[in-house]
């Protein structure tokens, strides 16, 4: 892949190397739509033509705010080979964070998905100047088509065909391709400026990640293609040939996985940790022999140790019967073809890892951030590269180093060259010899595996000077069943404590089980038979942690915290200053103020 310094050069890789009747494929209505490597050609060149038609120009700026789907590609190529930067935008942010982000980016048109964001969308696109035109890509009555570019495009073919090879031409690695905001958990998003360089030397050094990737592979897409890792892996699919396709929505993604027999996919620990509740909940509805063979078979997954060289004879002979018995289901309801699955976002329980290994599941971890286009580390196919608990190995092309405080520090050809008109923030976040400040605490170990073991900025103190790190200890706790997501708490105060929003699912399963009725969630967490079965989870987990980490006082939540409530980010992170307000009353009840 020498030839291919910017993103869309991937396309002409693939027309010279392995051109396919179906490149890209989306479910649509319960049928898959199949578009060839020739037809996405045509596809991306049409957008150009018409994009430069409409006088378009290099570094102008279009925003997206779309679901995965072949047209989202067709877009984003026509733009990169004319120059025109693309702003990716999630589709569940505020009003609020939408303005800032259309207005501070200048984007000229705005284009989106469905009937259901062009009514969100078109108030925010009236209130401001910058934006010409709002496009759809679905059809939507009174909207004007992004098609109707593509249609201009074609007819103007002849008149833009040599400036557009002119264009390309003119692109270098080191333009900007794309401007990403990332989300924060704390105000208004910054724009981060990445190049197509940045993006293709990271794709490079994914291909090594999967080394197992055949052409044709069928890959399935469901991850927002505006995060970089899924945009990133988008790109790295399409430079290995593999044939992507695009779920018609988060509840077909089991029934799509089968139906194309899935090989790969990237997906975040949030949604690898639903796969497995599932497959624990069915274990659990098991009898007998049958049951005690699942959960041994489980236990014994999780006693898999990294190095097949540690693992004895005896181990090797039990973990084949319990993949012939019961792991072999488990890949099955996975497609039963699968070879590799990408996790990101935030960090894997390593019981998961682990007994997903053994399963013949290969999860492979990866840390990174949105500024390092995103991989900074990877847990490779095989071992060495394999370390529990690690967000993988260190690639050649990427300097780390630990700052006094433990902080992470990353340069290389992978590292945004900014943030888009705030050079005050970039020059915090990168220091002149080029090194980016990521937040995050962790060390690297002699074989360059590198660990994350918090958040710079998350990191407090309690009132009797100890530090406590609570991404550590959330992590710890979200390996319960019983906890869907957790915010541990004290700054300042005498002791650790904890908010804990649970697993409903896995918890009303459980109360039909024990014969525990209840109204609704808000009285559920009240209930004195629910509060004693969390404390209890709380004193098992609690004897991992050292003594300062361990969770004192908790209060259970009646909500399921998401994205769309505002509790988390669009990248699933923990918001605390939102959740913090949000729970004041529920603080107060942990933290008690002795009146004057």
């Amino acid at each position: 892949m020498e030839a291919v310094t910017r993103t869309f050069d991937i396309l002409t890789h693939a027309e010279a190397n392995f051109p396919q009747e179906s490149a890209l494929a989306v479910k649509r209505n319960g049928k898959w739509e199949r578009f060839s490597t020739a037809e996405y050609r045509t596809e991306v060149d049409n957008f150009s033509y018409g994009l430069l038609a409409l006088g378009f120009d290099k570094d102008d700026k279009i925003a997206t705010v779309s679901n995965n789907r072949p047209e989202w590609n067709f877009i984003d190529f026509g733009m990169a080979q004319i120059g025109v930067v693309h702003v990716g935008i999630y589709p569940t942010i505020s009003e609020t964070e939408y303005l800032h982000i259309l207005s501070h980016s200048e984007s000229k048109i705005l284009i989106v998905a469905n009937k259901d964001l062009y009514e969100l969308l078109y108030p925010v696109f009236e209130k401001l100047d910058n934006l010409q035109e709002i496009y759809t890509i679905d059809q939507v009555k009174g909207a004007k088509n992004w098609s109707e570019i593509s249609r201009l495009g074609k007819e103007k073919a002849d008149e833009f065909r040599g400036i557009l090879t002119q264009k390309k031409a003119a692109i270098k690695p080191d333009d900007l391709l794309t401007l990403i905001y990332t989300s924060g958990t704390t105000g208004l998003s910054k724009g981060v400026m990445l190049t197509h360089n940045n993006i293709v030397s990271n794709v490079k050094i994914a291909q090594k990640c999967v080394p197992y990737g055949r052409i044709g592979d069928e890959v399935l897409s469901f991850l927002p293609l505006c995060h970089i890792l899924e945009r990133t892996g988008n790109y790295l699919w399409q430079s290995i040939g593999a044939k992507i396709h695009y779920a018609e929505s988060i509840e077909t993604i089991g029934e799509d996985m089968k139906d194309i027999k899935v090989k790969m996919f990237i997906t975040v620990p949030r949604v690898f940790e639903k796969v497995y509740d599932k497959i624990i909940n069915k274990g659990r509805e098991l009898t007998g022999i049958k049951k005690a063979l699942f959960f041994w078979a489980v236990r014994l997954g999780d006693q898999l140790k990294a190095n097949p060289a540690e693992r004895s004879f005896w181990y090797n002979f039990k973990l084949k019967i319990a993949n012939k018995l019961i792991f072999s289901k488990w890949r099955e309801a996975l497609g039963g073809e699968l070879k590799g699955v990408i996790s990101g976002g935030a960090a894997l329980q390593p019981r998961l890892a682990r007994i997903f290994r053994a399963a013949g599941i290969r999860v492979q971890e990866g840390y990174g951030l949105t500024e390092t286009s995103p991989i900074v580390s990877a847990t490779m196919a095989d071992y060495p590269g394999v370390k529990w608990g690690s967000a993988g190995l260190i690639p050649d092309e990427v300097e780390v180093k630990i700052a006094e405080d433990g902080e992470i520090l990353v340069r290389g050809e992978n590292v945004m060259i900014g943030y888009y008109k705030d050079p005050e923030k970039t020059r915090e976040a990168l220091s002149e010899d080029g090194w980016f400040h990521t937040g995050d605490i962790g060390y690297v170990d002699e074989n360059r595996m590198l660990s994350i073991t918090d958040r710079k900025k998350e990191i407090f103190k309690l009132s009797g000077g100890k530090y406590v790190a609570p991404h550590l200890i959330e992590n710890t706790f979200k390996e319960s069943q019983f906890i869907e997501n957790i915010m541990v708490v004290g700054e300042n105060e005498k002791f650790t404590g904890a908010l804990i929003s649970p697993n409903f699912e896995f918890l009303h399963n459980w109360c039909h089980i024990h014969k525990i009725k209840y109204r609704d969630n808000k009285d559920l967490i009240h209930l004195p038979k629910i509060i004693d079965r969390y404390q209890k989870e709380v004193e098992v987990l609690n004897k991992s942690l050292d003594h300062i980490a361990q969770i004192k006082v908790f209060r259970l939540v009646c909500d399921e915290w998401s994205a769309e409530s505002g509790e988390l980010s669009p990248t699933l992170k923990l918001k605390r200053r939102i959740v913090m307000k949000k729970y004041d009353h529920l603080l107060r009840e942990i933290y008690p103020k002795e009146e004057l």
